[in-house]
């Protein structure tokens, strides 16, 4: 591709003490209209690379661009060109959903006319017409996933963040997510997806990047990553044991 990333890391290391950084060194980068899998075994580094993402990591050294800009730089628009739906839904509990969504479309300077008709479209899509004015407090925990993924679909930026999504979710509100994502990648819109549900994102990923105790150990698209776990022609579990059962291959 000749189009600059949308989301570029590079050669970062980080976590929660300097003494022991979770991250190694570890560079990559998202392209427009591109859904890429991060995917790895539990305390491999994935959500603290995503915090580092989201601002709510400084690196020990490397650095994060999103559309070209650095936090240091442009706080304001490296963060409103990001979207992200956490693993656990983190709601207001004394606000209704249509308020989440008002307010987090106001947050990103929607107009009312495109609010409105992307609200109607993602409570539809996600059979949540009849909730959108109760309470999140009144809401199971996949309504209120639902809620959170909503509003970050409702502001449409560049580039989304997301991790674990299909937790508490139930099959149609799995499918209705998958469906949307590709639909929103093909409007050129950029996803980086954390999931453990391998055989669920395999056919939906563009690329994928395999951590591992802190470390890239591959990347690239499905081909490429069985290629180098020798396990050509396999599917992305069988892949994925490969490169993590035996320790790091970089």
């Amino acid at each position: 591709m000749n189009e600059h990333p949308v989301l570029s890391v590079k050669e970062l290391s980080g976590g929660y003490s300097l003494n022991r950084p979770v991250l190694h060194d570890i560079s990559f980068h998202v392209q427009p209209g591109e859904m890429v899998g991060l995917i790895g075994l539990n305390g491999a580094g994935k959500s603290t690379t995503m915090k580092h993402i989201l601002g709510l990591m400084n690196p020990h050294k490397g650095e994060v661009t999103v559309k070209g800009r650095s936090r240091s730089d442009d706080a304001e628009g490296y963060h409103g060109a990001l979207g992200f739906v956490p693993e656990s839904p983190i709601l207001y509990e004394e606000m209704t959903v249509r308020e989440h969504l008002e307010f987090t479309a106001r947050s990103y300077g929607i107009s009312k006319e495109n609010y409105e008709s992307r609200a109607a479209a993602l409570s539809g899509m996600f059979r949540m017409e009849d909730k959108m004015d109760s309470l999140s407090s009144h809401l199971s925990k996949g309504m209120r996933q639902k809620v959170m993924i909503m509003c970050a679909f409702v502001a449409r930026p560049s580039l989304y963040i997301i991790d674990e999504p299909f937790l508490g979710l139930d099959p149609l509100g799995i499918r209705s997510l998958l469906d949307f994502m590709v639909e929103i990648k093909q409007s050129g819109a950029s996803i980086l997806l954390s999931s453990h549900i391998l055989s669920t994102i395999e056919n939906y990923c563009d690329r994928f990047i395999v951590l591992h105790q802190g470390r890239i150990v591959a990347q690239g698209s499905l081909e490429s990553i069985a290629q180098e776990a020798d396990t050509p022609g396999q599917p992305l579990e069988d892949i994925f044991y490969a490169l993590t059962q035996g320790g790091s291959r970089k």
